[in-house]
């Protein structure tokens, strides 16, 4: 049982010595990273002897996690994205802090990556997904149920490229009045602008399985620039023996930026769409036949 809130370590003395409740007892632990640098945001995880968490939260900028438990065993899990996590048994005393030993960091062994050439997305075991509010309030979750595209990977995976087209006739929110509105003129204007396309020949690591996928979307008749925050999954066995690729990703689009004007259509009554929408994306891909 936790018997105080978390809190993490600041560089001054008065917090380091900040008292103990009656009754609790202390756990410090200092998260480095492969050079021994304080590590920010590292996710720490204190499990009783029964493996049910009690406390969980963040380093601080200074690589410093601190929490009150009831005195007893606890495990410590450190993870952090890119970095194998860590795991560490300490006992917490009434009225005593325990100090781990520096938590030091190593990094991940990076997934193999996919072989050289095309691949293709595979509609059936993809999900193109969106996350707006509607009117401010309540969230609206949708999808796009058709839609296609090729991965082109490159000998330097770096130099690949990334061709998806959407059909935004396909847009489904689960309310069928609010889709044929969502395709007339004053969204999608699916009509005039049957698709939408993001293609990409930049991709960027940015450490462990994250790529930075920056590209071109054509929505509406306008293009912009995109970045895709996205992580590799790595690569795996379909039931019929087929080679997989998957990642996930995601990036957050305005309406305006693509001449969905949000502001006109609030002076005409319509608020049924926010003006920020998070796209998410869950992809598997096969080798193109």
């Amino acid at each position: 049982m936790v018997l105080a809130l978390l809190r993490r370590h600041r560089s001054s003395p008065s917090r380091e010595t900040a008292p103990i409740p009656p009754g609790a007892g202390a756990l410090d632990c200092l998260v480095l990273d492969p050079v021994q640098l304080p590590m920010h945001r590292a996710e720490v995880a204190v499990r009783d002897p029964n493996g049910q968490e009690v406390v969980h939260g963040q380093t601080d900028p200074h690589g410093r996690f601190a929490a009150t438990v009831a005195p007893g065993d606890y495990s410590i899990a450190v993870t952090a994205e890119g970095f194998q996590p860590v795991r560490r048994s300490v006992r917490a005393t009434e009225g005593a802090r325990a100090a781990l030993d520096p938590v030091a960091m190593e990094p991940a062994p990076l997934p193999a990556t996919p072989a050289p050439g095309p691949w293709r997305i595979d509609p059936d075991h993809t999900a193109v997904r969106f996350v707006t509010r509607h009117i401010g309030l309540a969230e609206v979750h949708g999808r796009f149920n058709r839609f296609e595209g090729t991965l082109w990977i490159a000998d330097r995976i770096e130099n690949s490229r990334l061709d998806v087209v959407v059909e935004t006739a396909s847009i489904d929110t689960g309310v069928a009045q609010r889709d044929e509105h969502l395709r007339s003129r004053d969204f999608l204007d699916v009509v005039n602008h049957p698709y939408m396309q993001f293609t990409s020949e930049r991709f960027v690591h940015r450490g462990g399985s994250r790529w930075s996928v920056q590209g071109v979307l054509n929505l509406h008749g306008v293009s912009r620039n995109v970045t895709l925050d996205s992580r590799y999954l790595g690569i795996g066995t379909g039931i019929m023996g087929e080679t997989r690729v998957a990642c996930s990703a995601s990036t957050e689009l305005h309406r305006e930026d693509f001449t969905l004007d949000w502001r006109s259509m609030l002076s005409r009554g319509i608020a049924m769409i926010g003006a920020t929408i998070r796209v998410e994306l869950d992809v598997q891909a096969v080798p193109a036949e």
